[in-house]
């Protein structure tokens, strides 16, 4: 495990900590049911840099039809603090634990919530996807998720490129075209 020396202000000089006590890095944050806008706003106030990609979707009742903003990962909110931070981020309401192993956090790759949000950000359509571990690889070639690779699967006649975060166990299928894929 790489270590570095920093300063802390409480005149201890010296102390060697991991790198991810001190760097920054996005940890997936598991809420209480149906808490992740609450946790977020939470997370808002206090200053603590997150990320809780929403889509829409449509919901009917006998009497009305309704948009609703839902969480693309239901449970879970994604936060980016060094782990010396963390006590922050377990005080808010709502959050129940940071995802990890061994009862240690594990930190989600950067990658993977960049391209989450670079689709989400261009308008891309997205909603959530059972988890996958196979199926048929593919590398897009053009486009705001230029490079990405992993499986794809259709879907009433559209084509969705799926984005999995392996750490949560969870996916979400962003519609693509098939112009903008090659195998791999």
């Amino acid at each position: 495990m790489q270590t570095v020396n920093i300063r802390e202000t409480s005149r201890q000089e010296g102390v060697n900590l991991p790198v991810e006590y001190v760097d920054p890095r996005w940890y997936a944050a598991y809420t209480s049911a149906n808490h992740e806008k609450r946790v977020a706003i939470q997370l808002t106030q206090r200053s603590i840099e997150h990320f809780l990609p929403l889509y829409e979707s449509v919901r009917r009742w006998k009497d009305r039809r309704m948009k609703l903003q839902l969480p693309l990962f239901p449970g879970y909110v994604f936060v980016r603090l060094a782990l010396r931070d963390r006590l922050q981020l377990l005080q808010v309401p709502g959050v129940a634990r940071i995802v990890g192993f061994n009862g240690l956090p594990s930190a989600l790759r950067e990658d993977e919530i960049e391209a989450i949000r670079k689709s989400l950000s261009c308008g891309v359509r997205a909603e959530p996807h059972p988890y996958l571990t196979v199926g048929r690889r593919v590398r897009i070639v053009r486009g705001p998720l230029m490079g990405m690779e992993g499986p794809i699967v259709r879907r009433m006649k559209r084509i969705r490129f799926i984005i999995s975060l392996e750490l949560i166990q969870r996916s979400v299928a962003v519609e693509i075209e098939a112009a903008d894929l090659e195998h791999v």
